[in-house]
């Protein structure tokens, strides 16, 4: 006997991670398409390695950073079917007119405005993941994210290093703002704030998306604002799960801004070979974010245990992962030496959905502000690596004694920097403690949970 329609669940809990993984892709191609173009466009525009530098990190990165507080208010406040379209417009306009820039000012300008646009979109994609999907399968959706994160920026860099030998850099930045106008008319016409306010959803989908994960915590209420943030900066929980999303995206921060230099200044090889190696390691990520999303939730089911499924895969993963960044050191050959950092860059990648689920698990009722905290934090470190890597470059430069080290190739010297910030991401979750929430392991929140009332 055939069950009826009405007792099978719908799927458009699945069409709402499509169209985030989309956004995902097409915010990643706008934020990636500058890394190979941007050795072009220093030379057309006259700009300094040290002013790329800056436009490259702390110009999106560190904008991104300090909005993700704001937009994640914003989200919470207006909604992700309002905001989610909006931001989408905001970072390809952004995008499109860093072809019209003239010189620094301007192209810092249209970099920092696509940062602040984007911003918004991951607070709002996990807020929408905790309210879509079941509990027991966030991990699998945030790896469907990450995953659709490298396929854009592995697209932005493969795409980019192929289009600039027929179109020029300005050309390339108006064409890769079209998608994501696209997708902010369609996502604001199809979709709905809650589950139950969608057409499509049935009373079994609903019941499906409503129902707890074996070890979950009990749903928490929203803490006030001078609780919650009281209670954040004193969680040592909060500050790790903070800091392995810094080291973590320092690390990955690399692949997004001079890699592609590191690798026609160090390994020789041209400009359309970079944006095709550049790819490799992307694409790895794509994978690794698949496969830890699908590990992590897969080990939380059958022990219940979020020390195994988020802690244990994340920490023994980055662990790993700095030792393959590392022995690249020590390989001559170009294509093998990305092979090996694209194997780290996998391992990376399985440590991502973790990341983004641990705030889920751990963040009570106030999932967005720990998330868009932990992702401020994150985007510091990433802002930091493409500013700090050619200081670092003329250091090693300027010291015979570390330049012999390097085989006299200061880019060697950062590739050993980019194995230690995967290292420091892979102590911090060595040292978390899964426990409760991150507000439980607050002496603050304790105070003033356990204070008498008046």
């Amino acid at each position: 006997m055939q069950p009826s329609p009405e007792s099978s669940p719908t799927r458009v809990r699945h069409g709402v991670i499509g169209f985030l993984a989309l956004a995902a892709i097409f915010a990643y191609l706008c934020r990636n398409c500058l890394v190979v173009a941007e050795s072009q466009l220093r030379a057309e525009l006259g700009l300094s390695e040290q002013q790329m530098g800056f436009i490259l990190g702390p110009a999106f990165f560190w904008a991104y950073a300090l909005a993700q507080i704001p937009t994640a208010w914003l989200g919470e406040r207006f909604g992700s079917r309002r905001c989610l379209p909006a931001f989408a417009a905001a970072w390809s306009i952004a995008t499109a007119a860093m072809g019209f820039a003239t010189g620094f000012g301007m192209l810092a300008i249209s970099r920092m405005a696509g940062g602040i646009a984007q911003a918004g979109l991951f607070p709002g994609a996990v807020r929408t993941v905790s309210l879509w999907v079941p509990q027991r399968s966030r991990a699998t959706a945030s790896g469907i994210l990450a995953a659709a994160m490298s396929i854009g920026g592995a697209i932005g860099a493969g795409l980019t290093g192929w289009l600039l030998g027929y179109f020029s850099a300005a050309t390339i930045f108006v064409l890769f703002a079209i998608p994501g106008l696209v997708w902010a008319v369609a996502f604001g016409w199809w979709f709905r704030e809650q589950p139950d306010q969608h057409p499509g959803v049935n009373d079994a989908e609903l019941e499906l998306i409503r129902r707890s994960a074996p070890g979950a915590a009990p749903p928490r209420k929203t803490l006030p604002s001078g609780v919650l943030w009281g209670a954040m900066v004193t969680s040592p929980a909060a500050w790790l799960i903070c800091g392995q999303q810094f080291f973590r995206g320092a690390g990955y921060a690399f692949f997004a801004s001079w890699f592609a230099t590191y690798l026609m200044e160090s390994r020789g090889v041209s400009i359309t070979q970079s944006g095709l190696l550049t790819a490799l390691p992307l694409l790895a990520t794509v994978l690794g974010a698949m496969l830890g999303g699908g590990i992590s939730d897969s080990i939380f089911r059958v022990t219940g245990s979020l020390a195994w499924a988020r802690k244990g895969v994340a920490s023994i993963s980055l662990a790993v992962c700095a030792v393959l960044v590392f022995s690249a050191f020590f390989v001559a050959d170009p294509t093998i030496a990305v092979l090996v950092i694209s194997g780290g860059a996998l391992l990376a990648a399985v440590a991502g959905p973790a990341g983004y689920t641990v705030t889920m698990d751990m963040g009570g009722g106030n999932v967005a502000s720990l998330f868009s905290t932990m992702n401020m934090l994150g985007n510091f470190g990433a802002g930091l690596i493409p500013w700090l890597v050619p200081r670092f470059k003329l250091w090693v430069d300027e010291s015979p004694e570390l330049l012999a080290i390097c085989d006299g190739n200061s880019w060697n010297a950062v590739l050993l920097l980019f194995s230690a910030m995967y290292l420091g991401s892979a102590l911090c979750w060595l040292f978390l403690s899964t426990r409760g929430t991150v507000f439980d392991q607050s002496p603050f929140f304790r105070n003033v949970h356990d204070a008498p009332a008046n």
